[in-house]
């Protein structure tokens, strides 16, 4: 199998050391290992989504001497996949149409339940499933409202695959792959019904990124450790739309001073930045231990 990965930036800030750190990475492995390094733009939020934003991520990218193989995968170019998905599952009774409002999980997650406190999962507050039961699963796909995926429906057709896992490798790709397992119950627990589609854009994250490394043949996925619970989501989307799962690493995340984990909305490290106070690539790898 030909290894081969991506780097996948969204086109809303300017890419910071994070970001550098997790594209060379992926891109420093497939030149040693003669695979193929791709570039996905992931713009499906057009409200943040800025031209300016991408053409800076290839003048970055081009400078620290990252170079892709072939042209740019654009999620905006890839909606009817999503479209197609979404209702692959929704015509297996899969999702439901979501009318809460973020207040209004927020609003059910607080409400006293014995004592215990709210649960987060991968994308905040589990959801508790208000309209789970009361929406429609009927007729044509709703695109007007978000759509959930019913979790617990969704293992149970799946139950046949448990226990569900992935191969998991260290920041040595070459490792021996260690196989993490999870449960149904588990993902029922700590992850719940997740949106697969908003009513402001087709196709959520989860979804949108297994479809696109399953359309470009993605044998490695080389991302941050915040992502390691959202993998077993896209594991099991993965079974559930008939897709292979790759290797995954997910690497440590680069971190300011005090410890906190970087975000676009912090210019000071900000890529651009260092290359106009004169910093080299040498010294971007320096900064990130590469």
């Amino acid at each position: 199998m030909k290894f081969t990965t991506r780097f996948a930036p969204s086109p809303t800030g300017p890419m910071h050391l994070g970001h550098a750190y997790s594209a060379l990475l992926a891109h420093d492995f497939a030149r040693a290992t003669d695979g193929r390094f791709l570039l996905r733009i992931e713009d499906v939020d057009t409200a943040r989504s800025r031209p300016e934003w991408e053409e800076l991520i290839y003048s970055d990218l081009s400078w620290l001497g990252i170079h892709w193989d072939g042209s740019p995968m654009r999620q905006s170019d890839r909606l009817p996949a999503y479209r197609a998905a979404l209702q692959s599952l929704w015509d297996r009774g899969l999702l439901y149409p979501c009318h809460c409002s973020r207040r209004d999980i927020a609003a059910a997650a607080s409400a006293p339940q014995e004592g215990a406190e709210p649960a987060y999962g991968p994308d905040g507050l589990i959801y508790p499933g208000t309209c789970r039961g009361t929406s429609t699963r009927s007729g044509p796909l709703p695109d007007d409202t978000a759509l959930r995926l019913d979790m617990h429906e969704a293992l149970h057709r799946l139950r046949d695959n448990a226990p569900f896992c992935f191969e998991e490798t260290g920041p040595i790709l070459t490792d021996t792959p260690t196989r993490i397992r999870f449960t149904a119950q588990s993902m029922i627990e700590t992850v719940g019904d997740i949106v697969l589609s908003r009513k402001d854009f087709l196709g959520s994250y989860h979804l949108s990124v297994v479809l696109d490394d399953a359309a470009q043949g993605i044998s490695h996925v080389i991302r941050g450790k915040d992502l390691f619970e959202a993998t077993k989501i896209h594991v099991v989307l993965q079974q559930l739309l008939s897709l292979k799962t790759p290797v995954y690493t997910h690497h440590k995340l680069i971190r300011d001073e005090t410890g906190k984990r970087l975000a676009k909305r912090d210019d000071a490290r900000a890529i651009a930045k260092y290359r106009a106070e004169g910093v080299t690539p040498h010294d971007i790898r320096a900064m990130v231990g590469l």
